[in-house]
C-alpha cells in the first residue's frame, strides 16, 4: 500500500460535480444530476458537490446531509454545532417524537422547491481545510489513515497546492477489498 500512489484512485476536479458559490440549492441538486448521468455509471456515484469561487478554486463542499439540512433549518436548532454524533443514540420513537414536536418538512415538495430556489449554497456549504486535504502522491496507507481517523466520506487531492481531484473513501474501499478479493489464496 505504500507503493500505490492516490492519484490513481482519486476523481479529477472536472469530472466532478461543481457548483459555482452563488448557485442555490435548487442549482446544486441539478448540477448533482447531471454528474450522476455523465459519470461512468461502473463506479459510485457522487455523493457531494464542491463549490467553487469566482476563479473556479474549490472552497466548499456540500454532501447529502448538508442539503437537507439546509432545507430544514430547525435541524440545526435542534443539534447545535454538534452534527455528527448528537442524536446517535436515541430510541427511534424519541426521534419521531422530535418530528412532530419541531414539524420538521411539515410542507408539501412543492414548498421545498421554492425553499431551494432561495437557499444560497454558500450559506450552508462546509468550508474546506487544509486537514482534509492530501498531496496527489500519498500512499494509500495514509489516505486510508486520514479517512478513518477523521471519519471522513472523503479527501482532497492536490498538487503544489493547487485542488486536483477528489479521492473517495468509496474508491477507496473499493480498490482495497477488489485486490483482496483477488489475490492469490493462501497455501
Amino acid at each position: 500500500m505504500k507503493k500505490f500512489a492516490i492519484k490513481n484512485l482519486m476523481v479529477p476536479l472536472e469530472e466532478y460535480a461543481t457548483v459555482p458559490e452563488d448557485a442555490t440549492l435548487s442549482d446544486t441538486i441539478q448540477a448533482l444530476e447531471h454528474a450522476q448521468q455523465a459519470f461512468d455509471h461502473t463506479k459510485y456515484r457522487h455523493r457531494a458537490i464542491l463549490v467553487l469561487d469566482k476563479t473556479n478554486r474549490p472552497i466548499g463542499k456540500i454532501s447529502q446531509i448538508d442539503a437537507l439540512i439546509a432545507l430544514e433549518p430547525k435541524y440545526k436548532e435542534i443539534q447545535g454545532k454538534d452534527t455528527k454524533s448528537a442524536f446517535r443514540h436515541f430510541s427511534r420513537m424519541f426521534l419521531n417524537s422530535m418530528i412532530e414536536h419541531h414539524r420538521l418538512f411539515d410542507g408539501s415538495l412543492d414548498d421545498l422547491r421554492k425553499k431551494a430556489s432561495r437557499i444560497r449554497v454558500r450559506d450552508f456549504m462546509h468550508t474546506l481545510s487544509t486537514d482534509e486535504c492530501l498531496d496527489e502522491n500519498a500512499t494509500l496507507d495514509e489516505a486510508i489513515h486520514i479517512l478513518v481517523m477523521g471519519h471522513r466520506q472523503s479527501l482532497l487531492v492536490t498538487c503544489d497546492s493547487e485542488i486536483v481531484g477528489i479521492l473517495r473513501l468509496t474508491d477507496v474501499f473499493s480498490a482495497v477489498f477488489h485486490s483482496l478479493a483477488t489475490s492469490p489464496e493462501r497455501e
